[in-house]
């Protein structure tokens, strides 16, 4: 973290950064009822989906999620951290997450044991244990069948575990292959992240300048010109405004304002053609 740039701008951290402190990222309301959602759902099990293109704020959706289940006392939480890797290894991460030790290459009895451990917290805290995955478009065909048959149980009337899926298009489109039906009949709850209006990419901007110390750090005019030329994009919204503090920065300018934005990000003149 650059002790320089907050002190010059009397923030607590910086606002355009992908390290954003959790509590300080911004929730719309979708997200909002996703998460509510989410935390009934761990007394049921089961899975749920979390789709959108890139930047449009999958994972921050994860994170948050994270940080409001992991207030509810007696419930076992693990995210995974290797969705491509093969089966032997995700037997290994499973039982790292969930403090168990298994034989990747005895998946009988690695089975046998995790679905003891997840009954057993069950009974305890009437909820279920519950797994993220981000980047899930990686997962091979047999991680996701593997997951599906260790998540139930009483010949599939029973949920065990709750899943909860995150990644980009190619997941949605994976779920629709036939292989991959079973599983997809199975998801309760869905969030899709979506480009954003101007309005609300705002919104998230005056949120974030509020949360990290300093909301007047731009003024209104350079707020709208970031939020409308963003394309909707949350990630490329904050990019655009981490060029700008780095450039200020450089400078050593005691305010950011539009002129400052025009020569960050003016375009490169096109070479002339010489007229034959």
């Amino acid at each position: 973290m650059n002790k320089k740039l907050l002190a010059l701008y009397g923030l607590k951290f910086n606002p355009f950064s992908p390290q954003v402190p959790t509590d300080a990222l911004w929730s719309p309301p979708p997200i909002e009822e996703f998460c509510w959602r989410i935390e009934q759902q761990v007394g049921e099990g089961g899975f749920a989906l979390v789709t959108g293109d890139p930047g449009t704020g999958k994972s921050a959706a994860l994170r948050l999620l994270a940080s409001r289940l992991a207030r509810l006392r007696d419930l076992t939480l693990g995210v995974l951290t290797r969705p491509q890797a093969s089966l032997a290894d995700f037997y290994r991460e499973l039982g790292h997450l969930f403090g168990v030790a298994l034989s990747p290459h005895n998946r009988w009895a690695s089975a046998k044991v995790l679905r003891e451990k997840w009954l057993q917290h069950q009974d305890a805290s009437r909820l279920r244990p519950l797994l993220l995955v981000d980047e899930a478009q990686e997962m091979g065909l047999a991680v996701f069948s593997e997951l599906r048959l260790l998540a139930s149980a009483d010949l599939d009337s029973r949920s065990i575990l709750t899943v909860v899926l995150a990644g980009d298009s190619r997941l949605g489109s994976r779920l629709e292959s036939v292989d991959l039906l079973p599983l997809a009949s199975r998801i309760r709850s869905r969030l899709r992240t979506e480009a954003l209006p101007p309005q609300q990419l705002l919104a998230c901007l005056q949120h974030l300048l509020s949360a990290a110390g300093n909301p007047k750090l731009l003024p209104p005019a350079l707020l709208q010109t970031l939020s409308e030329h963003a394309a909707g994009n949350l990630r490329l919204l904050l990019n655009l405004g981490n060029d700008l503090l780095q450039a200020a920065l450089r400078q050593e300018r005691d305010t950011l304002d539009e002129k400052l934005y025009f020569e960050v990000f003016a375009s490169e003149p096109k070479p002339r053609t010489k007229r034959s």
